[in-house]
């Protein structure tokens, strides 16, 4: 049996792992992860910077993906270093390499078995929509706009058959691991704005599938319109595909809100 001589390595004792939290606005990125044509990625931008700072190992592990034009509250990432930067200076010498619109809010230094994405226990994600007659100009990479009058109550109605360990595959956009997922809390919740009022619709699961979230809201959305009954959503998790559901909400109106580590409560 040969045996790789990385596998002979032992680990260096200086060695740390960093837990970074990032917040990005993705309106002109092609989404977090490295894209096979070179396109401008959140991990690109972070991993130049990091080839930058001595001793970093300019390659991070985040905990999820997000796609073109999604953004992201606090997005948590890892990568290792053998620097000896203090833990809350990381940020400030992060931020002065990185784009504007990417910001390391926060680091920790986490034991280096801890992985961002497979020690993660759920992920929370948040939809907005903008609901008045006029399109806006500040948010208009930042919700979807919505003229038309919306009914909440059979939207709320749809959401509670989502909670639960389910077969999502109706709402998966070319997803070829296995469709099944749990998600523990569905919200929606109404703030009133300027001419109208924006609804955003929560979800909080142990994982997402590609295109997951995006399509679940626009099936919310046909639902809300009158297109659909709140009932279909029943249907959907229990045999539809993806023809079935509604349409893909667009990407500018979703945000990626925080991780947990801990089991959700």
């Amino acid at each position: 049996m040969s045996i790789a001589l990385e596998d002979l390595e032992l680990p260096n004792p200086s060695l740390r792992r960093i837990l970074l939290t990032l917040e990005y606005d993705g309106t002109h990125f092609a989404g977090l992860q490295t894209q096979a044509q070179g396109e401008r990625t959140v991990q690109q931008e972070l991993e130049a910077a990091l080839s930058k700072i001595p001793g970093a190992r300019p390659k991070i592990w985040p905990c999820g993906r997000t796609d073109a034009g999604v953004h992201a509250l606090a997005m948590p990432v890892h990568y290792d270093t053998l620097d000896n930067i203090p833990t809350e200076k990381i940020p400030y010498a992060l931020n002065s390499l990185l784009p504007p619109d990417i910001r390391a809010l926060a680091a920790e230094e986490v034991p280096t078995d801890f992985h961002a994405r497979k020690s993660c226990h759920w992920r929370e994600y948040r939809y907005r929509i903008l609901q008045r007659r006029m399109p806006p100009a500040l948010d208009r990479h930042r919700v979807w706009w919505i003229p038309h009058s919306l009914n909440l109550i059979p939207m709320r109605h749809a959401l509670e058959f989502l909670v639960g360990t389910r077969d999502f595959r109706a709402f998966a956009v070319k997803e070829e691991r296995a469709t099944i997922r749990q998600i523990y809390r569905t919200h929606l919740e109404v703030w009133p704005t300027e001419g109208g009022r924006e609804i955003w619709i929560e979800f909080v699961g142990s994982g997402f599938l590609r295109g997951q979230v995006r399509s679940m809201v626009g099936t919310l959305v046909e639902i809300g319109l009158g297109k659909r009954d709140s009932s279909s959503i029943a249907t959907l998790l229990e045999g539809g595909t993806r023809k079935d559901a509604g349409t893909t909400a667009p990407a500018h109106g979703l945000y990626f809100v925080r991780a947990g580590y801990q089991p959700y409560h």
